[in-house]
């Protein structure tokens, strides 16, 4: 039977000790507020990626294995090895004596030598018993549970405590009181650099998490520079904790859910399991994300139901939310106008093109000062998948009208305006033309206007294609949305990606489901090349989509590659890898770092992920049964009459043992096997580090 479980339904019951010892969420002060000195005390150690690093500590996998002993087995099995020991020192004592003594040794010898002769015979006996019981008798753990502060107060205190209740009251001391919380001065460095007042002030001041990393940010910027100390100064004495708080002036979330910590920009989704399948280091650990792995983009796939927006995209863009208001972060997120990503107010642009009420509408061009390239985005937005191959005429048509618009106007145009001049309006295609040669620019673009003249007669036009696709953004419920001139709403453009801002896109799938497609591609497109081509990429740019099926195409996919270094990443999450075409599927998986597989995929699905995973070595134990034919005529007789009176045959056992190479993950296993409430999921860091696939307990 293979040792690795890789054909077996996973065990995710949890009987080993914890590998790291996860940290209390922060407590409270007296009142309800916020403890800041514990919560910035908590230990922080190095760890690697996807392991929640706030209260984490390493455990030897040796001494975790010593720890799932009983305590009981545990101290009766120290007892005999002590015994033992004390045997070993006798017996090996009086054997020295006697053989040395036999051998002639002692003989002219002083009283003196002869008592150093004994201590030094002492001294190897103790040190071989010693050497020889110690590990047997699991002193060590004895020790570590018994005898170390922790321990102590682990396994003696609680029963010290329930013995004492039956006398009197139990004593509040040392020996039965709560572990002693570590309390740290959080504005050590303002008083160590001067700015004592301000640290003064923000003592007095109701401060959370968001408020001091916050601050801490604008202490660091401060401290860059000198010459913006007395802003910093200024600033924190007249706002106290709302010092340079967000333009918006949140300095929270409202119905905050998920664990976080802010200071390492981690928030924690689950718990890895126990199982053999994950590293030992990667067990029952914290699972978290932050922008070292998301940075390299993670694709989640699962049926509906699963949990991928309530476990994954909903956390995760808590998380970014919140960095955003700390100053260190900027996010988009897509999806449908019902989906659980918190409420609007978590953001401070929603666009809602299917809602009449909304403030905000889309810019189709992404601000691009280049109207070649917004045409080019627009044109891929609006193709679906199954016209791909016609995407470079496309392209080239918008171009041929876009331009001369743009030079002529001073302006991209807005929906109902594209479509006329794809068409060959008379009434849209004579005033350009006049306006161009006002302008002095005909010449440049008169080619491109023949040829568009010239296309229009022809049967395979793609200005009709553009055209009809145009007509599902030309309705009335998305009046405003789109617009150009500034009659309609405020139009919103990717270019602002450098500024702390949290931006959510509800999609009208349900009234309008393919125009909502094309606002998917067209977000996503214009959120990737805004995300690289950013100059300032101090902040870290975070997408979240809630599906994305539709919102990816060849140029995004390359794009997610690019955003690596560039501080961005994306969250994306599908339903089955079939809702893609065949062409993206593979390059898709080699432009994410991080895979996500939640339960109830397909095999077929599974299968890519099982390839992407690959396999590794595994321990493999093999045990053979074959009938006992052994021996002369009396075994074969004693054989028959066992056989006779128990009904069972004599068997010989071989086993066979050997190192093989085992997928990580069957596509059967990710199919069929995994618990619900979890997920498996790998990473990587934008430095290139690795972890592989962790069988992770979402729930709770």
């Amino acid at each position: 039977m293979a040792q690795d479980g890789s054909h077996h339904q996973v065990d995710h019951t949890t009987t080993r000790p914890p590998t790291s010892l996860p940290h209390p969420r922060p407590a409270t002060a007296p009142g309800g507020a916020f403890d800041l000195p514990t919560w910035v005390a908590a230990p922080r150690p190095e760890a690697a990626p996807g392991i929640f690093r706030q209260g984490y500590e390493w455990i030897d996998p040796e001494q975790a294995e010593e720890a799932k002993v009983p305590t009981g087995q545990l101290l009766w099995r120290a007892a005999l090895n002590l015994v033992a020991t004390v045997a070993t020192y006798y017996i090996g004592t009086f054997l020295l004596v006697w053989v040395t003594g036999l051998l002639g040794w002692y003989a002219g010898t002083s009283p003196e030598q002869f008592d150093t002769a004994q201590i030094l015979i002492n001294m190897i006996t103790v040190g071989c018993a010693a050497a020889v019981f110690w590990r047997t008798g699991r002193w060590r753990e004895v020790g570590r549970r018994f005898l170390t502060r922790a321990g102590w107060r682990k396994n003696v205190a609680p029963v010290l405590a329930r013995a004492i209740t039956h006398e009197g009251p139990v004593p509040t001391g040392p020996l039965v009181g709560a572990e002693p919380v570590p309390v740290a001065d959080p504005w050590f460095v303002q008083r160590a650099g001067g700015a004592r007042t301000a640290a003064e002030t923000l003592d007095r001041a109701k401060v959370g998490d968001v408020d001091y990393v916050r601050i801490q940010r604008a202490w660091e910027s401060a401290q860059a520079d000198a010459v913006f100390l007395p802003a910093f100064l200024d600033q924190v004495l007249t706002r106290g904790g709302a010092a340079f708080s967000h333009p918006s002036e949140a300095r929270d979330l409202e119905t905050r859910k998920a664990w976080h910590d802010l200071l390492l920009q981690q928030v924690r989704l689950g718990t890895t399991q126990d199982v053999v399948k994950n590293p030992q280091t990667h067990r029952l650990t914290g699972f978290a994300l932050d922008p070292t792995v998301l940075g390299t983009s993670l694709l989640a796939v699962g049926p509906a139901g699963t949990g991928k927006t309530t476990r994954l995209a909903r956390p995760v863009t808590e998380a970014l939310c919140l960095q955003t208001l700390a100053g260190r972060a900027c996010v988009v997120v897509i999806g449908a106008s019902d989906a659980d990503l918190g409420p609007d107010s978590w953001y401070d642009v929603v666009i809602a093109p299917g809602e009449p009420d909304s403030v905000y509408g889309l810019d189709l061009y992404g601000a691009t000062q280049d109207p070649d390239e917004a045409a080019a985005r627009l044109a891929d937005a609006l193709l679906p998948d199954e016209l791909t191959a016609r995407a470079e005429s496309a392209r080239t048509t918008l171009q041929q009208v876009v331009g001369p618009f743009n030079t002529a106007y001073g302006r991209y145009p807005g929906v109902r305006e594209l479509r006329a001049l794809l068409s060959g309006e008379p009434e849209t295609m004579g005033p350009l033309v006049k306006a161009l040669r006002e302008a002095g620019r005909l010449t440049v673009y008169e080619r491109d206007l023949e040829h568009r003249q010239r296309q229009q007669d022809r049967p395979d036009d793609p200005g009709v294609l553009l055209a009809d696709r145009l007509a599902l953004l030309d309705r009335p419920a998305f009046a405003g949305a789109f617009t150009t001139d500034g009659t309609g709403r405020l139009p919103f453009a990717m270019r602002v990606l450098d500024h702390p801002l949290r931006v959510r896109v509800k999609l009208p799938e349900r009234s309008h489901p393919e125009a909502a497609r094309i606002l998917s591609r067209l977000v996503v497109g214009q959120f990737v090349v805004a995300a690289a081509a950013r100059e300032d990429r101090s902040l870290f740019a975070g997408l979240v989509v809630d599906d994305a099926s539709a919102a990816l195409d060849a140029n995004t996919v390359r794009g997610l590659q690019r955003m690596r270094g560039a501080n961005a990443g994306a969250v994306l999450l599908l339903q089955t890898l079939m809702d893609l075409p065949e062409a993206l599927r593979t390059p898709l998986f080699g432009a994410v770092g991080c895979r996500m597989v939640f339960p109830g995929i397909a095999p077929w699905d599974g299968k890519f992920f099982s390839e992407a995973w690959g396999t590794h070595v595994v321990h493999e134990t093999v045990v053979t049964h074959t009938p006992d034919t052994s021996g002369g005529v009396v075994r074969r007789a004693g054989r028959l009459g066992r056989k006779a009176l128990s009904g069972t045959t004599a068997q010989t056992e071989s086993v066979t043992t050997r190192d093989v190479e085992r997928l990580r993950w069957s596509p059967s296993d990710l199919a069929h096997a995994l618990p619900a409430g979890h997920a498996v999921v790998s990473l990587t860091a934008v430095s290139g580090e690795q972890v592989p696939p962790l069988l992770v307990d979402l729930r709770g």
